[in-house]
């Protein structure tokens, strides 16, 4: 492993050699059993456990030199592992293996007036490849998912988690070995040259099926304006939390406070509190006053800050802007129909969250909110493949084309046909 810069032409042979390996083991792969790749991701959880003392070394050193660069608290919180951590993401790898296998099911099928029975099955899409930043358990959702769904995987961490990622990727490596599978079913690029970035989506299309990336605006804008094959991802993610008239007070300020502070750093954090004038009076001020003791920055339109006398005004940028941190904007809204031309404005098609106790209100608002993810009376925080029983995700969707919401193994399929015929030709 090197974290050297490399010449351009180093870099491309660098790359090529990885996705060549990687369409030979994604063709292996798709001929495996579903056995095989459990005992593989059992393996791999096994490996994790094992190591922890080394990873949480080598994270020790990525948080170290993070602090020295400058990096922020969000970014911190998500470089960060402890042995807390380390079980969690050892439990999704078992949690994945014990999932039923989403390669070869019979998706529908039908047949047809000529005698020809006609089957869609699901596929592995071929080699994928995961771009993303200081997340270090993403190295081994990603593996995992991959892996169960029978994709070969070329991961490409940020600089910042490079440590973390090679000691989390020694794990799977030896996983594999120990299950007896191509070790290049998931390969960690072994450099942090940005070259290789650029390579990677310009000039792979050859070996790869599918790019995803997980991080910041920045690097997701990059994945989508350069990539030369289908991306998988999200640009922001811009969450809202709805107190209906009917909200309970007890509900709202509990889901909103944990919406909102839980981990302020993930994409399913809340970034806007839409409130109903008809009840502002009542339930703003616990709710408000609960964000505030959690240590939450307020900005509010003039009706919040005239109820709340702590927010600072917000301006119009708030309204459409990730934090990614302990601040929320707030307004107060006319009716729910004001509150869903507010996300349709300003959201980003993510997550959203209707708290009240009305059905009527609730079904409305899950209809016609076209967000990737809807909640009624939960918080925005269980938009997670973890939380959706799918053992982990490679991230949340927010395109219409192929995947949308958590994209675990089930969503990194395809499908072909199969036509069962006996001597019908066709006239």
């Amino acid at each position: 492993m090197t974290t050297e810069v490399k010449p351009q032409a180093a870099v491309a042979e660098l790359m090529d050699g990885i996705g060549r390996a990687a369409r030979g083991a994604a063709q292996a792969l798709a001929l495996s059993s579903s056995a095989e790749r459990n005992r593989a991701l059992q393996c791999i959880a096994t490996r994790i456990r094992a190591s922890s003392v080394d990873i949480l070394a080598a994270n020790k050193a990525d948080l170290g030199a993070a602090r020295q660069q400058g990096l922020g608290h969000a970014m911190l919180d998500r470089l960060m592992l402890d042995a807390n951590r380390l079980d969690v993401i050892a439990a999704g790898v078992d949690a994945i293996a014990a999932m039923p296998d989403p390669i070869g099911r019979v998706i529908s099928q039908w047949q047809r007036p000529n005698g020809l029975a006609i089957q869609r099955i699901s596929v592995p899409l071929g080699v994928i490849g995961i771009i993303y930043e200081s997340r270090p358990n993403v190295t081994i959702d990603a593996a995992a998912l991959c892996l169960k769904s029978a994709n070969a995987a070329i991961l490409r961490g940020g600089s910042e988690s490079f440590r973390s990622n090679t000691a989390l990727h020694a794990c799977v490596r030896a996983g594999l070995s120990d299950a007896g599978i191509n070790v290049a079913a998931v390969q960690l690029v072994p450099t942090t040259d940005r070259d290789a970035v650029g390579y990677l989506l310009s000039s792979m299309s050859r070996w790869l099926d599918v790019v995803v990336p997980r991080g910041g605006k920045g690097l997701i804008r990059r994945v989508q304006e350069d990539a030369r094959v289908p991306v998988i991802g999200h640009l922001d993610g811009i969450c809202h939390v709805y107190l209906h008239t009917a909200a309970e007070v007890g509900m709202a300020r509990d889901i909103t406070v944990n919406a909102k502070m839980r981990r302020t750093g993930i994409c399913g954090a809340a970034e806007t509190l839409l409130v109903d004038r008809a009840n502002a009076d009542t339930i703003l001020p616990p709710v408000a006053n609960a964000l505030l003791e959690a240590g939450c920055e307020l900005r509010g339109d003039a009706a919040v800050c005239a109820i709340v006398p702590q927010a600072t005004l917000a301006s119009e940028a708030d309204w459409a802007t990730e934090y990614l941190d302990a601040v929320i904007s707030i307004r107060i809204v006319d009716d729910i129909e004001q509150a869903m031309q507010h996300i349709r404005q300003f959201g980003s098609a993510h997550t959203e969250c209707i708290v009240t106790e009305d059905q009527a209100a609730a079904d409305r608002f899950c209809r016609e909110v076209d967000s990737a993810i809807v909640l009624h009376n939960a918080s925005t925080q269980f938009a997670d493949g973890g939380e959706f029983g799918m053992g982990a995700e490679i991230g949340i969707a927010t395109g219409r084309v192929h995947a949308r919401g958590p994209v675990g193994a089930a969503q990194l399929t395809s499908y072909k046909y199969v036509v069962h015929g006996c001597g019908q030709v066709r006239g």
